[in-house]
């Protein structure tokens, strides 16, 4: 598959199928529908009132705040390896 080729990936998320269109490899784009299938089964655990809307956009939450936490945590790893070069 070249570089930049597209490829179609039918996942279920949240007992739902969707279909992602990416250059992603197909076991990549599965692993994250994974991970957001077992973060929103995580949160809906903590809170069974959610409807699906409110249960998705917490999720984009959750994993938006995690990312965030490690870009600093990456950022800070650079900063300290550069000092120690130093």
């Amino acid at each position: 598959m070249a570089k930049d080729e597209k490829t179609r990936t039918t996942v279920e998320i949240h007992n739902r199928t969707y279909t992602i269109i990416g250059t992603e490899p197909q076991n990549h784009i599965k692993l994250v529908a994974s991970l957001v299938d077992q973060k929103m089964n995580e949160i809906q655990e903590a809170n069974r009132q959610l409807d699906t809307t409110r249960l998705a956009v917490l999720t984009a939450v959750n994993t938006m705040n995690d990312y965030l936490k490690l870009k600093e945590e990456y950022a800070s790893l650079l900063g300290a390896m550069k000092k120690k070069d130093n």
